[in-house]
């Protein structure tokens, strides 16, 4: 299943060296995966190089930073910003004088979203106009970031782009349902992906999450080609999801948060870099475990399998650094509870029948039940209400720690990576950790 495609050995290769270029393809935000890789390239003594989404002016189009936006964008990140707005998906595009998806959206009403219909032939014009405004600005954006790499350089583009999901009112509250809702609050899967709704939302995630690693690729063509034929090499990568093996009973077994509804593009996301892979392109999807942003918290539960690190963190290689990492977390907790007491609810949720029925990889993602909304946003909830502050909690802890080793193991692996698509699994992560920090 996973086994072929897991990343079971830490990276021997090095590349990437001072002189070197870091692009980041996707605006840095807050919290998430992207820090890790950054940190990376800075140890490594690269230059790198930011993109922008831009921002919207009053009249919702589309502008590059201003000068206060770019001096803090280019501040948070260390380095410079090419400032093209790269903004993805069409959910706020149209013909001119036309309505947006956005604003098709706004007249659905939430007891008729489910039998409400979208008018795809004018979603499919504004689909078209989306795809060739990113395809036009990664062109320009490309074209800025030739004149900025020398001959023989390496470079390591980090596609970071991902989400897509349209600012209507009408899918917040459903949101909220599908994925905190329980009992008369629980709302399906199937129903939200089976409406037009649905589909429009799946269609902007392909766009956001998947097809922008295309445009990247496609895009840089003419540069990795003068690279490569001056003696450098170009990687890319991109950021997965599709579940992840953790500690289970004592074995490494591999589960999911469901439903994942961006799954559908992440494994378009795998079979661009897979497609990329077969043309001589070193493209590498990393399927990463499970962590919180800021964009993830709408999904409760999501952080439940971090809680399994702690084990993976014994089992590899451990050393006063992994037990400093147990003692910090329990610090976290609420006095009279314990972390064999958080653990042994996240056992029972692994155990749960329920629970179980989810370990599908084949089926991946599957549909949520409200079985499934019971048993796991009740784990999660009373976990949280163990912590002492519901701000800081042991999954934010360990999310700092993937992010850590997700970055140098990318980092890492790019260098000569094994395949298109790779897993880093709990196993691979603690073992990295504990080798950083021994």
């Amino acid at each position: 299943m996973t086994e072929a495609t897991a990343l079971r050995t830490l990276p021997q290769h090095t590349l990437f060296r001072p002189g070197d270029v870091f692009v980041l393809f996707g605006e840095l935000f807050g919290r998430g995966y992207a820090n890790g890789l950054i940190n990376e390239a800075r140890k490594a003594g690269m230059e790198i190089i930011g993109m922008t989404v831009g921002r919207r002016d009053e009249n919702n189009q589309l502008r590059p930073l201003n000068e206060q936006e770019l001096a803090e964008a280019e501040a948070n990140l260390g380095g410079k910003i090419i400032n093209v707005p790269l903004m993805a998906g069409f959910d706020q595009d149209a013909p001119a004088g036309e309505a947006t998806p956005t604003q098709l959206l706004g007249a659905l009403s939430l007891k008729t979203w489910q039998e409400d219909k979208l008018d795809w032939e004018h979603i499919e014009k504004c689909r078209q106009i989306g795809v060739a405004r990113f395809q036009t600005s990664v062109a320009q954006a490309m074209a800025q970031l030739d004149g900025m790499i020398a001959d023989g350089r390496n470079v390591f583009f980090a596609h970071t782009m991902a989400g897509g999901i349209p600012k209507a009112k009408v899918f917040l509250a459903i949101a909220n349902r599908v994925y905190k809702g329980r009992g008369e609050r629980f709302l399906s899967t199937e129903a939200l992906l089976g409406s037009d709704l649905g589909k429009l939302i799946l269609q902007n995630f392909d766009e956001v999450t998947a097809n922008t690693f295309q445009h990247l690729i496609d895009g840089s063509a003419t540069l990795r080609q003068r690279l490569e034929s001056s003696g450098g090499q170009v990687r890319y990568t991109a950021y997965g999801y599709h579940g992840t093996e953790i500690l289970i009973n004592g074995e490494y077994q591999w589960q999911t948060y469901t439903n994942y509804t961006q799954g559908y593009a992440k494994m378009r996301l795998e079979n661009i870099a897979r497609a990329a892979w077969q043309n001589g392109v070193k493209a590498t999807v990393f399927n990463c475990p499970e962590i919180r942003t800021n964009s993830s918290d709408i999904f409760v539960g999501v952080e439940l399998p971090l809680l399994a690190l702690l084990r993976a963190l014994k089992r590899e290689q451990a050393g006063a650094w992994a037990d400093a990492q147990w003692q910090a977390c329990a610090a976290l907790l609420q006095d009279g509870c314990a972390l064999e007491d958080v653990l042994g609810k996240l056992d029972a949720l692994n155990n749960d029948e329920v629970m179980r029925g989810f370990r599908d990889f084949a089926a991946w993602p599957m549909p949520n039940s409200p079985e499934l909304a019971e048993v796991m946003i009740g784990a999660s909830e009373s976990i949280v209400a163990m912590h002492r502050d519901p701000k800081a909690l042991i999954t934010d802890h360990l999310s700092s720690l993937v992010i850590e080793a997700s970055g140098a193991l990318m980092f890492g692996e790019a260098a000569q990576p094994a395949a298109p698509v790779l897993w880093l699994n709990h196993d691979i992560i603690a073992r990295q950790l504990n080798q950083a920090h021994g």
